[in-house]
């Protein structure tokens, strides 16, 4: 379990939107820490500054928003792998972690009582299909605030996500 300070209350999840051609190292470099190397992947983060910084910077590549527990769930039964490339099932986390099902998991995880490496042997990207019937109105070129697909998007970020599960 992991040592979170008091301000940090929510769980962010970060979609990587854009490929990285023509984007400067810093960028890059910031992608590579968030772990997100390719298009279409996903983490889950927590709104410390540091994180917030890192979003800031590499805002015109991602979209981030606030988690619920119902997409949380979805994204670790459609989209959660295991080593080996298996999937996570209601059997496998009453049978490997301390939990007595997913649910339990998916309330703990949000309320930072527990962490995805409690899980084990589970992969922190989330590798997403690209969204049914594409990404909103203007594309993936504009911010969201403006009718695309970049940037933050508080709690609307979870209809994007069952859009790429």
């Amino acid at each position: 379990m992991s040592k979170i300070t008091p301000e940090v209350t929510k769980r962010i999840v970060v979609i990587r939107i854009r490929g990285s051609l023509d984007r400067s190292v810093s960028i890059k470099k910031t992608l590579g820490l968030l772990r997100l190397h390719r298009t279409n992947h996903c983490v889950i983060i927590d709104d410390r500054e540091t994180y917030q910084g890192m979003l800031q910077k590499a805002k015109d590549t991602l979209t981030w928003g606030e988690l619920d527990s119902q997409t949380m769930k979805n994204l670790l039964i459609k989209r959660g792998q295991l080593q080996g490339g298996a999937r996570i099932t209601e059997e496998y986390i009453k049978k490997n972690t301390d939990f007595t099902n997913l649910d339990d998991f998916v309330k703990k995880f949000l309320e930072f009582k527990a962490d995805l490496t409690d899980i084990k042997g589970l992969k922190p990207v989330f590798r997403l299909h690209p969204p049914r019937k594409g990404h909103s109105r203007k594309g993936v070129k504009y911010p969201y605030t403006v009718g695309g697909a970049l940037g933050y998007r508080g709690n609307k970020i979870n209809g994007l996500i069952i859009k790429m599960a």
